[in-house]
């Protein structure tokens, strides 16, 4: 098959976001052809460059999603009438969509206006040749501001000023900037067998074209979902551009679930989020992330080996690992760990992770402080250097090589964190065969299934409890750590991933018809054999029994008996 990967910030950029999987994706399917269309995300990005690609990627094209030039596209009278149109209809399902979070379903009626604008303004870029002058113009704005002034529209979009439109206007001119480009060709998208967006939102939108333009099925995998990020962000924003924005992404959301074949959720916390946002559950199939195992191979082969063998990792030593912020909440773990040693003492703790940011190295400099203020170096003797039991250390370090190297230091692993997506760093563990204690956050339950100790988060006493219940008994820390390593193996391995996605492509292509135009009996193509309200997106378009009156339902009785005719016989 040949498959349109679509991306955003993330493969075949170096270092972008979902690009592991995504190369481990492509090099695992090589019977297949892969097309690159990608959105970069920033000046940096496209400055460090591309991993190295396979050979099976046929293609790449690449559009930056954070600028964009003159195109040079002058509209006619004509086009600007289309274009004022089709925004005006697009921001007025904006300003009278639902409100996000509340119990009521966006309307269908506003679910097809805003599908129908947004294909009026896809058909518009490509009749025309772009959008980019008329998305960035006066027109843009006063049609949003029409919408929200109109009859009907929410309280929070009529408070809008005009900072506020300015600010949804620019946000609208980035997010459709997919249009404008010239992916939508018969040699381009239109020439794939599937489309594959990595992500869900504007990453997505070149598939649901590709889909209304040439019937090209859509497959979304997500990771993590789009909109609840949207949802979650731009707290410093006024509430009418946080609800004109929210109702955008919302109703983008909406019509890419309903146009996909499939959507793919990483988890269960994942696939919660999709149902909630509106996605049929017919359509979901869970496939999780998969992880090269390959690397913790020899250590998780030693942690299960012989019992009588003595451990070579430390009895006594628990491993924290992964990115330092405040989410991680290694406060909470410094307070447990304080209980632990004081029921365990010689245990020692290791933290081993860069800080995020700047937000990080302030809360990497408080952890730092916090653990001396717990645990005061201690010396055996006046002449000695005390050590404290909390090492904070970095990856390449002397003994943190890499991530197999701290967790074959270590007896147990801790997650503490207060927000967690899919745990990879726990996987990683399970991979090493080491019993894990964890908050129940996330996807956490799912990975770890019984496999290892949950406990509520930010609850320091819980936490040391497990902590201390693995610490000593080592013969459940190794039944715990071989079934943690047994169900990684089988659940989260690069393999079953590549299998799991090869399979879907076979079903979505198989579900779909091929496309051929209809000919006439002299083989030239008929532009009217399909009705034109077919290619409009909407409920209403979808079979529905036939209507039958009321009075038509049973046969009535008659009014009255029937009169026979007269019988006339012929006298000769």
């Amino acid at each position: 098959m040949r498959i349109g990967l679509l991306t955003e910030g993330g493969y075949p950029y170096v270092g972008g976001e979902g690009g592991v999987w995504c190369d481990r994706l492509v090099r695992g399917l090589d019977i297949h052809e892969f097309d690159v269309y990608a959105f970069s995300t920033g000046q940096a990005q496209e400055d460090a460059g591309w991993v190295e690609l396979p050979p099976q990627v046929a293609r790449v094209r690449t559009a930056p999603l954070w600028t964009a030039e003159e195109d040079g596209v002058v509209h006619g009278r004509r086009a600007r009438r289309r274009f004022t149109e089709h925004y005006g209809e697009l921001a007025a399902a904006l300003c009278t969509a639902a409100e996000p979070g509340t119990a009521a379903e966006p309307r269908t009626a506003e679910a097809d206006r805003f599908a129908n604008a947004l294909h009026g303004l896809a058909e518009l870029a490509r009749d025309e040749g772009g959008l980019v002058a008329a998305l960035r113009s006066e027109r843009a704005v006063r049609a949003l501001e029409r919408a929200c002034r109109a009859p009907g529209a929410r309280r929070t979009a009529r408070d809008a000023r005009v900072p506020d439109l300015l600010a949804v206007a620019d946000h609208l001119e980035r997010a459709l900037l997919p249009l404008s480009l010239d992916w939508y060709e018969e040699d381009g998208l239109g020439a794939v067998d599937l489309c594959h967006a990595a992500s869900g939102g504007v990453a997505a939108l070149p598939g649901l074209l590709a889909h209304h333009f040439f019937g090209v099925p859509l497959l979304v995998t997500e990771y993590g979902v789009r909109l609840r990020t949207h949802y979650l962000t731009r707290p410093d924003a006024s509430p009418a551009v946080r609800s004109l924005l929210a109702a955008f992404h919302g109703l983008l959301t909406a019509e890419t679930y309903r146009a996909a074949s499939f959507l793919v959720p990483g988890n269960a916390h994942a696939r919660r989020w999709q149902e909630r946002c509106g996605a049929d559950r017919a359509k979901l199939r869970t496939i999780h992330p998969g992880m090269d195992a390959t690397p913790f191979a020899h250590v998780g082969e030693d942690a299960g080996g012989d019992r009588d063998k003595p451990e070579q990792r430390d009895p006594r030593t628990l491993v924290w690992i992964g990115r330092v912020e405040p989410a991680k909440d290694l406060v909470s773990l410094l307070h447990a760990f304080a209980e632990v040693r004081a029921a365990e003492p010689g245990t020692r703790l290791r933290i081993v992770g860069r800080p995020s940011g700047p937000e990080g190295e302030a809360y990497l400099g408080h952890c730092r402080a916090l653990a001396a203020q717990l645990f005061p170096d201690e010396a055996d003797g006046p002449h000695a250097v005390g050590q404290n039991p909390v090492s904070f250390e970095q990856l390449g370090g002397p003994g943190a090589e890499s991530t197999a190297d701290v967790h074959a230091g270590g007896t147990v692993t801790v997650l503490s964190s207060v927000v967690e997506g899919f745990p990879a760093g726990l996987i990683e563990a399970m991979f090493c065969g080491r019993a894990t204690v964890s908050t129940d956050v996330g996807a956490v339950v799912e990975v770890i299934g019984g496999t290892g100790l949950v406990v509520p988060p930010r609850n320091p006493r819980a936490l040391a409890e497990a902590c201390v219940s693995l610490l000593r008994d080592p013969e459940r820390r190794a039944r715990l750590g071989a079934a943690a390593r047994a169900r990684a193996l089988e659940l989260f391995s690069v393999e079953q991933n590549v299998a799991a996605f090869h399979s879907l492509y076979l079903e979505t292509v198989a579900r779909t018809p091929v496309r051929r135009p209809v000919l006439g009996g002299a083989g030239d193509p008929l532009p009217f054999a399909a009705p034109a309200e077919a290619h409009v997106p909407g409920h209403w378009t979808e079979p529905t029994p036939r209507a039958v009156p009321t009075w038509a339902a049973e046969t009535p009785e008659p009014l009255m008996e029937p009169v026979a005719e007269p019988v006339t016989e012929t006298v000769r």
